[in-house]
């Protein structure tokens, strides 16, 4: 079965021995996984993550940090020297600056990925939260401030992927990473997500790497789903 290191499978179960029993299903066609909130916050679900790394797989901790800088800057420094890959924090220029300090004084080499606007959220629900922006539009406001930050790249829908990576190039930074959740197959249902496009159509918009949730750890054969996605990209160039 096809593997391919952009897709990232994100362990949304509700214990430690769920996620666990998944990975070992899925064995060796997914390299990456992220560890959200959820499992973070069980007993036990830090040392998951870095018992996951030292078996050789990429782990994004999603942790979304967002505090006054200096408590981001511990939180993230604290998360660097413990051991990950890539790690989230809001995109907002305060947090930011605190991560990339933290991140810097732990001299580790864990990516810090800025969250632009959560694919949940539409238009709509950005009017009621009283921002005078779209999507697209505080998007790039955001990508704009996380490349100021030294950021190693943004999480966005994949409909704003093309214009993150224009944005990127201006800026001389080929290497930013543009991780999309939103990610759904041919055919997947959207679930609470509102922004989102196909793994192929993902990459092809500039996307580097893919999370994909549900349409893998809900499937009856997680192995075989995830395996369909790496076929369905594979030969795509990012």
């Amino acid at each position: 079965m096809l593997t391919d290191p952009r897709l990232i499978v994100g362990l949304d179960l509700p214990s430690v021995e769920a996620a666990r029993e998944m990975v070992d299903r899925i064995g060796a066609t997914v390299s990456a996984y992220k560890v959200g909130l959820t499992l973070l916050a069980r007993p036990g679900g830090v040392a998951f993550a870095h018992e996951l790394r030292a078996r050789g797989k990429m782990i994004f901790q999603d942790w979304k940090l967002h505090d006054i800088g200096a408590q981001v800057e511990g939180a993230a420094r604290a998360v660097a020297e413990g051991g990950c890959d890539l790690l989230t924090v809001h995109a907002e220029p305060q947090v930011m600056r605190g991560a990339v300090k933290g991140r810097d004084t732990a001299g580790a080499g864990t990516k810090l990925l800025a969250v632009t606007v959560l694919t949940s959220l539409s238009d709509a629900d950005l009017t009621d939260l009283g921002y005078g922006f779209t999507a697209s539009q505080l998007v790039e406001r955001r990508v704009r401030q996380a490349l100021d930050c030294g950021m190693d790249g943004v999480v966005s829908s994949p409909l704003e992927a093309a214009r993150v990576r224009q944005l990127a190039g201006e800026a001389g930074r080929p290497d930013f990473l543009i991780v999309t959740p939103g990610v759904r197959p041919e055919g997947a249902d959207k679930g609470d997500q509102q922004r989102v496009a196909t793994p192929r159509a993902a990459l092809e918009a500039g996307a580097t790497h893919l999370v994909v949730a549900r349409p893998v750890i809900a499937a009856d054969n997680p192995l075989s789903a995830a395996s369909a996605i790496a076929a369905s990209i594979d030969g795509i160039a990012t």
